[in-house]
């Protein structure tokens, strides 16, 4: 069961998330040229996700292929310029799957993926977007490259199966200051001239802006909280 809340909610919800990052990028001293709302819609039906499309907004972003496949298609359907990104750990199973489906792929994390998504791009004329997730608090329950063996990554990645890897994203530990980890994926993506960075959630996104966010990626503070029965 989703939370209560007419398609009006999440419009006027919407609007006030685009106000904010709009006003974080203007009090930023050098924020980046631009930087993307991707409105998380894990866990979320077609209907609370049709008002945000009714709204203008076009960048979604989900966290398992099947869930995606279950529902953007139809959306597809009815709205134009969808631009669909995974945002979830990818399976090296689902990769064909998720080639077809996104535009772009936030969680880039280890060699066997990294080769995976290089023998599905031989046989696909789609060529979504790739990010490299950086374990920037390193912990080992969380995926991501360790930021000792980003540079090394990022260089198999790009040179060698010359994948479009256009940037880095990090999921920063709960309950502990955000900077210090959007600092570090910062510096990463400049020692490696990678302009894109995907950081910052509900709770975090404006200090993501002051460090440069290219994308955030934005769910409860949109579409609220998931209620289980």
């Amino acid at each position: 069961m989703i939370s209560a809340g007419s398609p009006l909610s999440v419009e006027a919800s919407l609007s006030a998330i685009l106000a904010r990052i709009e006003a974080a990028r203007k009090a930023a001293i050098a924020p980046a040229p631009r930087t993307d709302l991707v409105a998380i819609t894990k866990t979320h039906a077609v209907d609370r996700i049709r008002p945000a499309l009714a709204a203008g907004h076009r960048i979604f972003g989900e966290n398992r292929v099947q869930e995606a496949l279950a529902k953007w298609p139809e959306l597809r359907r009815e709205f134009g310029g969808i631009e669909l990104h995974l945002v979830g750990s990818l399976q090296s199973n689902k990769v064909k799957e998720a080639v077809a489906l996104f535009d772009a792929i936030h969680s880039l994390d280890r060699a066997k993926l990294a080769h995976a998504l290089k023998a599905e791009f031989e046989h696909s004329e789609r060529r979504p977007d790739l990010f490299i997730q950086v374990n920037t608090g390193e912990e080992p329950q969380k995926s991501g490259i360790l930021p000792a063996e980003a540079d090394a990554f990022i260089a198999l990645c790009r040179e060698t199966l010359r994948l479009p890897v256009r940037g880095l994203m990090c999921i920063p530990p709960l309950g502990v200051e955000p900077s210090p980890h959007f600092a570090l994926l910062k510096k990463v993506a400049a020692r490696n001239a990678l302009a894109e960075l995907s950081m910052g959630m509900s709770d975090d996104f404006e200090t993501a802006i002051r460090f440069g966010a290219t994308h955030v990626r934005i769910g409860t503070a949109i579409f609220g909280e998931r209620e289980r029965a």
